[in-house]
């Protein structure tokens, strides 16, 4: 076997290995695999889009906050709607499924999509799901930097 035959073989295994220590109730294991199926010997494209992922995260926490402040639902839908989209493009399934509330409750409904809420409930909800998101993130991204870098 060659050596960069040998490398891949040790690579699959560390990252098989990884694989077994993400929990399946925080990364979808199945969108987190196909997203590492694009990589060709290393990581360097999962990782970069996981980083890029991260301050995404953060940024739109930002923006999240100043929405909040400023009570604008409407922006906090849209917010909501983006890193939702992020979310599950990654794989991190809290964060997604947190964020999907959140858009709805921006838009003065329940987690459902359909229920109306006044415009004060929406917001204590807002307020309450962005403190539990930032939350899920941290784990998220702890775990997701911990696997690049067991795998580095």
């Amino acid at each position: 076997m060659s050596t960069q035959g040998v490398c891949g073989v040790l690579i699959e295994q560390d990252i098989s290995q990884s694989m077994d220590s993400l929990p399946p109730n925080v990364i979808d294991i199945e969108v987190f695999e196909q997203l590492l199926e694009m990589d060709e010997d290393d990581q360097e494209f999962s990782r970069s889009l996981v980083y890029n992922y991260f301050e995404q995260a953060e940024s739109t926490f930002e923006k999240m906050r100043d929405a909040l402040e400023s009570q604008n639902l409407e922006e906090l839908s849209t917010l909501g709607h983006f890193l939702k989209g992020s979310s599950a493009a990654v794989g991190v399934i809290k964060v997604r499924d947190s964020c999907e509330a959140m858009q709805h409750y921006g838009r003065q409904h329940g987690a459902d999509g359909v229920t109306e809420l006044a415009r004060e409930d929406a917001i204590d909800k807002l307020t309450k799901t962005l403190e539990q998101v930032k939350n899920q993130y941290a784990e998220a991204e702890a775990i997701l930097r911990a696997f690049f870098h067991a795998t580095a």
